[in-house]
């Protein structure tokens, strides 16, 4: 009830709840620290430790030297930004304290704050207060965490778009021919005695055919989209000195995994981050594949599959200096049956010591790893695998969440619902229901309807600070 009510409230009758306040910059040393403070008398309770300008009197949106005290004790030099309501982050009145950076100093002016009758905010609570001030709509507040945690630059770029509100501005889009259509069904209810007619069969369909046209186009970016946000997990497998460890080595431009001429000298898998175009890569290094009686091995070719079964991309690779059996040639094929879903590229390595001739038609791709032959070509050959040969295009709209797929995906079943009722010459009260249900789904994308359990779920993964 608490939640519906503040969505509903004006904007410019903001709610101010108890202040909170934490250390919005990483802990550490630094040049300096930032302590965000929030919430109703924040400004005040600040200014009973501040000396300087008196802030409870100063303008919103400025910047004032001063020093922190405690009990007549300085605890540091200060600049304290002022932000009153409604024109602040959170909606609230907030305060934004810089000191000097350093684990010891930072904490020492957050303590300091806290004893003046500010509490220690959760994680992402002034993300969500700004959201139940109406700031911003659930999906772009999700789009800060997003943002937070990119680790590509194809990330960022996409959680920028989204924070921007691209996604919010679709969906009311749909949200508000959803309610029109189902308007017009619900009044044509009302005068059902009189037999008027006020929507068209005819162009209810179309409306809900061009709808459910347009879901299925965000619903297919998502794919893309979630390989954009949590990168492309990609393994490396193969018989054991296949060169996979050299492999990684090679992309990575350092030593990252161990390279010996032993076989079975990687026994658990090895994960590295790596980018290409703007694109994260996880690359796994991992056991060779092979039957063994060594348990820590056996268990190091375990952990190999279990990886392929995560993977997005396998790539295995073949020694070209050893000959191609036919059970090899099995497996490979096993391999693409087993994983018809993922993308797989088959790589004979150590060409410049190949001992079976040409083998050029039973590989994708044939390298040195240890020379660093082919490797620009493989790298240009992962992308285009995994991504279908297509560009990611961060300008358009990408659905990088899976509670938005999932929603989306279920709004495109209940229209597809609503328009069997319709060709059935189901009642429009049974029309009306499945309309409304998918308004349900688009409203918990952005905000519109949400409960305190999945607030919690969402703010719950943001950083302390945010």
């Amino acid at each position: 009830m608490l939640i519906s009510y503040l969505l509903s409230m004006n904007k410019d009758n903001l709610y101010q709840s108890d202040p909170i306040a934490a250390i919005a910059t990483p802990v550490g040393e630094g040049g300096i620290a930032v302590i965000r403070v929030s919430g109703k008398d924040a400004i005040a309770k600040v200014g009973t430790i501040f000396r300087g300008k008196n802030l409870a009197e100063v303008d919103s949106h400025t910047v004032h030297f001063g020093h922190i005290t405690k009990d007549g004790r300085k605890i540091d030099e200060v600049l304290a930004t002022v932000f009153r309501s409604p024109k602040s982050y959170t909606g609230e009145d907030t305060i934004e304290i810089s000191c000097h950076g350093g684990v010891l100093v930072s904490q020492a002016v957050l303590e300091t704050v806290l004893s003046v009758g500010v509490r220690s905010a959760e994680p992402g609570e002034f993300t969500q207060r700004a959201f139940l001030n109406g700031k911003m709509e659930l999906s772009q507040a999700e789009a800060v965490a997003d943002l937070i945690h990119a680790r590509s630059r194809k990330a960022v770029e996409a959680a920028q778009q989204q924070l921007d509100g691209a996604l919010g501005k679709h969906i009311d889009v749909f949200r508000q021919q959803i309610i029109d259509a189902t308007a017009l069904v619900e009044l044509e209810l009302d005068f059902i005695e009189e037999d008027v007619e006020f929507a068209s069969k005819d162009q209810l369909r179309k409306l809900l055919l061009e709808l459910n046209t347009e879901i299925e186009k965000l619903l297919a970016t998502y794919e893309t989209g979630r390989l954009v946000k949590h990168g492309i997990k990609t393994v490396f497998v193969g018989k054991p000195n296949a060169g996979k460890s050299t492999l990684l080595n090679a992309l990575m431009g350092k030593e990252r995994a161990i390279v010996s001429e032993i076989a079975g000298t990687t026994r658990d898998v090895i994960d590295a981050d790596w980018s290409l175009d703007g694109l994260l890569f996880t690359l796994t290094d991992t056991a060779g594949l092979r039957d063994t009686e060594d348990l820590i091995e056996a268990e190091g070719v375990r952990r190999s599959h279990k990886a392929m079964d995560d993977a997005d991309l396998i790539v295995y690779l073949k020694d070209l200096s050893e000959q191609i059996t036919d059970a090899e040639k099995h497996l490979i094929a096993d391999l693409r049956q087993k994983y018809v879903h993922k993308s797989i590229l088959s790589v004979g390595n150590k060409l410049d010591l190949n001992v079976n001739g040409d083998v050029s038609g039973l590989f994708d791709l044939l390298i040195s790893a240890k020379n660093l032959d082919g490797i620009d070509e493989l790298k240009v050959r992962m992308k285009k695998s995994v991504l279908s040969n297509q560009e990611i295009d961060t300008s358009g709209l990408l659905v990088t969440s899976s509670r938005h797929r999932d929603a989306l995906q279920k709004t495109y079943q209940h229209l597809k619902d609503a328009m069997n009722a319709l060709e059935a010459g189901t009642t429009g009260d049974f029309v009306s229901i499945d309309l409304r249900a998918a308004l349900h789904e688009l409203g918990t994308i952005t905000g519109n309807i949400t409960t305190e359990d999945l607030l919690d779920s969402i703010f719950s993964r943001f950083c302390i600070g945010k």
